[in-house]
């Protein structure tokens, strides 16, 4: 509790700081780098507490990470509050001076991209799916009142809607100085912006929140479009994966198993309430109910998967 409380009154520096015009970078240096592991070389993950947004955890609910190449740097997603993003920049700046060059954002969800505004600098651009930008946009007052709630004044001070730079519309190559980071933009799955990175130096694959461990999926595109985009990433050679909420990596392709379960068994109780006439109600409340015991946070997504679920698989 003491850590805590120092760590909010550093914030609240931070912000006031910030808002008299002094130069924040040296301010944000204050603050503690978020924990990273080196899952491969160059190739660092915050793995994040299985929570809600929240004071005691600043908005840094979600992996975020970094790959670090011969030349430059790009930062994979960035947290739910300027301060979760000062901690990532911090956490950079303890294993290399490289410059930022990139910022991919994975999706639009709050946890993964609220932490922008601690990355916007001169020479680093901001990439991300080809429907993020309009789907930020269309969120951010949504997204910025519901989170300064939940995170608190002291860590969300400053934080900020940043759009992408650069749209990917299909396949994009980044080069960081002799190493190669694939993005691929996905249809219509976990959302409708889903963006994986490849690193092609460690075979590693940063699937984000197209992949859940322990923390129950959120559905927020296409069931069926998940299931397809899982049945084809099933297929792909790869040595590790990093989801978007678990452990820091995992091997491929097992660490989807208890996924597909889920969302195999969310569909399969909502079909069957929809064939048999029953309300979305009904489906809320019991669909999927199998398998609460499996996942962390399930009361808190499971209802609003099943509701999802219901309103795309009743026109089937």
């Amino acid at each position: 509790m003491r850590h805590f409380a120092l760590h909010t009154m550093a914030a609240r520096l931070v912000a006031l700081a910030c808002g008299l015009g002094i130069l924040c970078a040296a301010a944000w240096a204050e603050e503690a780098p978020l924990p990273v592991r080196e899952v491969a070389p160059g190739l660092f993950v915050y793995q994040a507490p299985y929570q809600l947004a929240a004071p005691v955890n600043g908005g840094a609910i979600g992996n975020v990470g970094f790959v670090v190449g011969g030349d430059a740097v790009a930062v994979i997603d960035t947290g739910g509050s300027a301060a979760a993003g000062r901690r990532l920049l911090a956490a950079v700046r303890a294993k290399t001076d490289k410059p930022i060059r990139w910022v991919i954002n994975t999706h639009f969800h709050p946890d993964h991209v609220l932490g922008n505004v601690a990355f916007r600098a001169d020479g680093t651009r901001f990439v991300g799916h080809a429907n993020l930008k309009l789907a930020l946009l269309s969120r951010a007052t949504v997204y910025l009142e519901a989170n300064r709630r939940l995170v608190g004044e002291a860590d969300f001070a400053g934080t900020e809607i940043v759009p992408p730079d650069e749209a990917v519309a299909e396949r994009r190559e980044i080069d960081l100085g002799g190493r190669i980071l694939v993005l691929e933009a996905h249809p219509t799955a976990h959302t409708n912006a889903d963006l994986s990175v490849y690193d092609a130096a460690t075979r590693s694959w940063w699937l984000a929140d197209l992949l859940f461990v322990r923390h129950v999926p959120a559905l927020d595109g296409s069931l069926a479009g998940w299931l397809k985009v899982m049945a084809d990433a099933a297929k792909r050679p790869v040595d590790r994966v990093v989801p978007g909420h678990g452990p820091a990596s995992l091997s491929w392709p097992d660490a989807m198993a208890p996924q597909w379960r889920y969302l195999n068994r969310l569909r399969d109780d909502v079909r069957a309430m929809v064939a048999d006439g029953r309300t979305i109600a009904e489906a809320a409340a019991k669909a999927g109910i199998s398998e609460r015991d499996a996942w962390a946070l399930f009361e808190d997504f499971n209802a609003r998967n099943a509701t999802a679920a219901f309103k795309e698989m009743e026109w089937e």
